[in-house]
């Protein structure tokens, strides 16, 4: 079977070895993935989820019990106030938009403390120029950038201390970057300084790859607002669609309200069929986080003993699930995702090249064969074609899945 898959046999060796070595991170895993899968079922029992929340509703979506239940739950399962769950969301970038646009106003200040934010959000705030940009509206920029992958706490309390930010962005995953994904003890410790020294700032965090990744999400440890997609980890490869904005319950009404109409807000929006897939994908994430979790460490351990700079090392601390393999060369990007590509379920006979993507600077690679357009809880691999030639793959419905899909890229590299 694994010859009919492309697998040689060096790489069944190796994985062999590697899976012998990785056993104590993958019971920590497994630890993690117990306490956040308690966590959500008693999320699920509490607001006494039924059959019924599964109905639809069209239109102007008024009185949708199983959106504005399964609200309350996503709610609870983040340690917020409230939620603003929906599949009116089209992406993760797309949810970020609309709290950035909600919670500032012209003249306010955007201050990102772990340097540029990713890629897609270029345009959003204006550091590219374009016309519906936060930057085109008068709002501010500035950004500190992290030193030895953690935050300059020092250049933080300067600035928050000279008053006149009104939102502090903080990207729990790498982007694009070169810098490690922020643990949530930096996290806590970070939020704390900057409260220290202004109450009255809003702290947001983009959560997207992170969830269940540890046992407690940002707004447990301070944090204001935080916002995901759905085909991330959350939405455990069954929700379709959509994306999620949590937190305190006044921020979460400004975000309801830029995103349907003032003075309705949460009140309006038609789940249209997906309360039961929302809701399900809930259901299997922490499951399906741990086989993502999984396949990282196990990728990372094989890709470690070829000989490539891999971050995180396998049993090195995550806080998202995002792996990042070092090429030091276009060809070895290009070889790996279209290795992960002959990897996966869907389009595994399509050949990934870089190209132009809307929203990025480089010509962008991307692999994934996946059942959901654009889902990254399903392995998938992609990287911009620049130096020093970084691949970032993540997702993995299952470990074995996983594991079979690295496998077969690694393969492709000889």
């Amino acid at each position: 079977m694994y010859t009919q898959l492309g697998i040689n046999d060096k790489v069944i060796e190796l994985s062999k070895k590697v899976e012998k070595e990785t056993e104590e991170v993958f019971k920590g895993i497994d630890d993690v993935c117990e306490f956040n899968s308690a966590k959500v079922l008693h999320a699920f029992q509490k607001y006494n989820l039924s059959d019924m929340h599964f109905g639809t509703t069209t239109g102007y979506g008024y009185g949708d019990i199983g959106r504005d239940t399964a609200e309350k739950i996503f709610a609870e399962v983040l340690g917020a106030e409230d939620c603003l769950v929906r599949n009116q969301f089209i992406s993760g970038s797309h949810a970020l938009t609309v709290a950035l646009f909600a919670l500032l106003r012209p003249n306010d200040t955007l201050l990102s403390i772990c340097g540029k934010p990713y890629d897609t959000l270029d345009k959003v705030i204006g550091i590219e120029e374009n016309n519906s940009s936060l930057k085109s509206f008068g709002v501010k920029y500035e950004q500190i950038d992290m030193i030895d992958d953690d935050f300059d706490y020092e250049k933080i309390r300067n600035r928050v201390g000279l008053g006149n930010v009104k939102l502090i962005e903080i990207q729990r995953s790498r982007g694009y970057s070169t810098r490690k994904s922020i643990t949530l003890d930096k996290m806590e410790k970070v939020i704390k300084l900057i409260k220290e020294n202004n109450k009255d700032v809003i702290i947001m965090v983009d959560n997207c790859y992170g969830e269940f990744v540890e046992k407690y999400e940002p707004t447990s440890i301070g944090a204001d607002v935080i916002v995901g997609s759905l085909i991330k980890n959350l939405g455990g490869g069954i929700a379709t669609n959509g994306a999620y904005i949590a937190g305190r319950r006044d921020l979460v009404e400004l975000a309801a309200e830029r995103l349907t109409v003032p003075g309705q807000g949460k009140e309006v929006g038609p789940s249209q069929g997906v309360n039961k897939s929302i809701l399900q994908g809930l259901f299997m994430a922490p499951s399906v986080v741990k086989s993502s979790l999984k396949t990282a460490v196990f990728a990372s351990k094989m890709l470690e003993e070829l000989g490539f700079k891999v971050v995180p090392r396998f049993d090195e601390k995550r806080s998202d699930i995002v792996q990042t393999v070092e090429f030091g060369n276009a060809d070895g990007v290009i070889k790996y995702c279209q290795g992960i590509q002959k990897g996966s379920p869907v389009d595994s006979n399509s050949v990934p090249e870089p190209w132009d993507m809307p929203g990025y600077t480089d010509k962008v690679i991307m692999a994934a064969g996946a059942f959901t357009q654009g889902s990254s809880i399903e392995l998938s691999c992609d990287a911009p074609i620049r130096p020093p030639y970084i691949a970032f793959m993540q997702g993995g419905l299952t470990y074995e899945y996983g594991k079979l899909g690295v496998m077969r890229a690694v393969s492709n590299l000889d």
